[in-house]
């Protein structure tokens, strides 16, 4: 396709977007690139643009993890074992999920995001202001595990998923747990990128402009998801919000695929 000023700039807001998001809830980047990239940006190719979206959410998510860890919001070993385990955990994943129709696995993990949103919203308080987010030798890389296996199953990121897995396994607090998670997204996207870039699906020069476009979002997530961490449970309420958004539009897309 011709490189003019309109796909520069739709691929620049388009980073800009997805690394907001995900320097603000932790999640959302990697269901959100992919669409963005197909119907915003014009790249026709849906494989280019999983493999090409995969590396910019990936490298998005490192810019992310740089903001949170410089205000302290990054917890170094249970996102290393959580990380560890989920790679794996996505490989096999990834493998089982080859088995199964698309727009049925689309469909089925649109209801889990339904669950894990109700789940987030009845968390009470505690889990937003408290926790120190110890590594739990047993717990963080079992639940890093499962984590992996759906995101690879599913294959839609994880970052979803990977929020609620740290603070289930680790009592993290809410702030926390999303500058963890983005060492997790990174991990996952940057391995399903290196798969893609093998076979090359990947735009090199669009993962560039997306990212950035994605420097300058993930600063102003971190900086307004540090600021709403000291407000009663409004990440966990944005964080539910923006899953139950994704859920409904994937439900209906998926849905009508599936059921015509």
């Amino acid at each position: 396709m011709t490189y003019d000023l309109a796909f520069y700039a739709s691929g620049a807001f388009s980073g800009a977007l997805v690394g907001f998001i995900l320097a603000l809830v932790g999640g959302g980047g990697s269901i959100l690139a992919t669409p963005l990239i197909v119907y915003l940006v014009g790249v026709r190719d849906p494989h280019v643009a999983i493999g090409t979206s995969a590396l910019a959410v990936g490298l998005n998510a490192l810019l992310g993890v740089w903001g949170h860890a410089r205000r302290g919001n990054v917890a170094w070993r249970p996102a290393a074992w959580f990380a560890g385990a989920g790679v794996l955990g996505a490989l096999v994943g990834s493998t089982l999920g080859k088995a199964f129709d698309g727009q049925r696995l689309l469909f089925l993990f649109a209801i889990l995001m339904i669950v894990v949103g109700a789940l987030m919203l009845r968390r009470r308080t505690a889990s937003d202001e408290v926790g120190d987010g110890r590594a739990a030798p047993v717990r963080t890389p079992l639940f890093g595990l499962g984590t992996g296996i759906f995101s690879g199953f599913f294959g839609i990121g994880g970052g979803f998923l990977i929020v609620p897995g740290l603070i289930a396994a680790t009592g993290m607090a809410m702030i926390r747990a999303i500058g963890t998670s983005l060492v997790a997204v990174a991990a996952f996207g940057l391995a399903t990128a290196a798969s893609y870039a093998w076979s090359g699906l990947i735009d090199w020069t669009l993962a560039a402009v997306f990212v950035a476009g994605g420097l300058t979002g993930s600063l102003a997530g971190t900086a307004l998801s540090h600021r709403l961490a000291q407000t009663d449970g409004a990440l966990r309420r944005i964080f539910a919000g923006l899953i139950f958004a994704v859920a409904a539009y994937m439900l209906y897309k998926s849905g009508t695929a599936v059921f015509g």
